[in-house]
């Protein structure tokens, strides 16, 4: 399972890194023993990154160009067949991307796991973080 430290969990969603600290101390996060430094289990980061973007508006006062990135974590992944339904949180930004299942295995993707979605014009591409 994906974990991340705190300065990256606290990238991937937006927040300082106190702000990650005070959600572990208070019981909104939980963080990972390990004997290193302190790290936020993947999975627990995507389900919070889901709750926190539904109190999040869409802070966009222009369009977007054809090209973005967007980084962020994966919060579904859904292979059947020969198609992978693959769901990422980014911020506010809500991603959805079919891609192929040969895909979605070779990047190794699961919840929790970090991504980033390419967009341009109605093509989603997924790259492992």
């Amino acid at each position: 399972m994906p974990s991340y430290r705190i300065s990256e969990a606290a990238e991937l969603l937006g927040v300082s890194d106190d702000t990650v600290r005070r959600w572990i101390d208070t019981g909104r996060l939980t963080s990972t023993p390990s004997a290193g430094p302190q790290s936020v289990d993947g999975k627990a980061l995507a389900e919070l990154a889901i709750e926190i973007s539904k109190e999040l508006p869409d802070e966009r006062k222009s369009q977007v160009s054809a090209r973005n990135r967007f980084v962020g974590l994966v919060t579904r992944v859904d292979i059947q067949g020969v198609a992978a339904i693959i769901e990422i949180q980014s911020g506010s930004n809500h991603l959805v991307s079919m891609i192929t299942a040969d895909s979605a295995r070779a990047l190794q993707l699961e919840v929790g796991s970090k991504a980033v979605a390419s967009v341009k014009s109605t093509d989603v591409v997924i790259e492992n973080g």
